[in-house]
């Protein structure tokens, strides 16, 4: 999905523009809706409990199963890790399942890496304190280094 975004000619983004407009509108009413129909004196929403809500609410299954298997194969390939990064993040929310910890998150991102940098990565990731944000910088770094 996120593969497919990244070569839309400009015609199809007007549309997805034009969609996301529309979208607008029917998400406000939603939202008052929703809104309304949680119980009275419920704590205030999260944004992450809103949004997974709508997303459940107008994102078919499919699309979500599509997303959530693209995630279980990510690989870094030949993006580099600031892209791989943002696919990995994009993705992930569909398969959160698989990220129960800090500890699955860095270990999922670092599977996905190209062979030569995983043992250097993984390495790191077991002999320190590190967490999905230090393991990108970490990542981006070496490939830095590299170039």
């Amino acid at each position: 999905m996120h593969k497919t975004l990244r070569v839309m000619r400009a015609t199809e983004i007007e549309g997805v523009e034009l969609a996301s407009y529309r979208l607008k509108e029917v998400s406000c009413s939603w939202f008052e809706m929703w809104e309304e129909c949680r119980e009275e004196g419920s704590p205030l929403a999260r944004w992450s409990e809103f949004t997974d809500t709508f997303m459940d609410h107008f994102l078919p299954t499919e699309t979500k199963a599509a997303c959530a298997a693209e995630f279980e194969s990510l690989k870094h390939g030949s993006m580099n890790v600031w892209e791989y990064h943002i696919e990995f993040v994009g993705l992930s929310k569909y398969d959160i399942h698989m990220l129960p910890t800090m500890e699955a998150r860095v270990r999922r991102f670092v599977q996905g890496l190209r062979p030569l940098d995983i043992n250097e990565a993984a390495t790191t990731a077991l002999n320190s304190d590190m967490n999905y944000v230090k393991m990108v910088a970490f990542d981006q770094a070496t490939e830095d280094s590299k170039l």
